[in-house]
């Protein structure tokens, strides 16, 4: 029956389909499984039902909104780093106002040495529950284990990188 090179469109690949809207004639992509436009991005963020135990410090839901609204700023203004490697580099230099790391990472081990690295350096960090979140708020399309927002002179956001450091400091007591 079915040949092995069976060539399929991406977005069947991914469990989309496509279909017709309204009379127009314009094309609009639904998602089979859970779509993030159906529910509330924070809903979406918060299934912390299987979170690694290992994860500690997790922010709740609201922590986690105001973080990742910060995250987007700070891509915007050029003022973030991603992934594991990038958060390590900011660490060593001295650069990182704060680290930002996804607690359904799998294995969790590959970013665990960021927290003793900043516990080191004396920086703030804190787990959200979604990589995926995490990579949508970095402003790229795929999932983000880990980030770190750095420090700039002149930046605009100096007040609330301050504001939501002492929130996460308030996380660690």
């Amino acid at each position: 029956p079915n040949r092995w090179p069976l060539r399929r469109t991406p977005h069947e690949q991914l469990g989309q389909t496509i279909r017709r809207r309204g009379s127009t004639g314009r094309r609009c992509l639904s998602l089979l499984s859970s779509c993030s436009l159906d529910r509330p991005a924070e809903e979406a963020a918060m299934s912390t039902e299987a979170v690694n135990p290992k994860a500690y410090p997790l922010a709740d839901a609201q922590l986690t909104i105001t973080i990742l609204d910060l995250i987007q700023q700070a891509a915007n203004y050029k003022q973030l780093k991603k992934g594991a490697n990038e958060a390590t580099k900011t660490l060593n230099r001295g650069i990182s106002e704060f680290v930002v790391m996804a607690a359904d990472t799998e294995p969790l081990e590959i970013l665990l040495h960021l927290p003793l690295l900043a516990e080191d350096k004396n920086v703030p960090y804190v787990f959200v529950p979604s990589k995926q979140a995490l990579g949508r708020a970095c402003g790229v399309t795929r999932p983000v284990i880990a980030c770190s927002v750095t420090s700039n002179e002149g930046s605009q956001l100096k007040s609330q990188i301050q504001q939501l450091k002492d929130a996460i400091e308030k996380l660690l007591i």
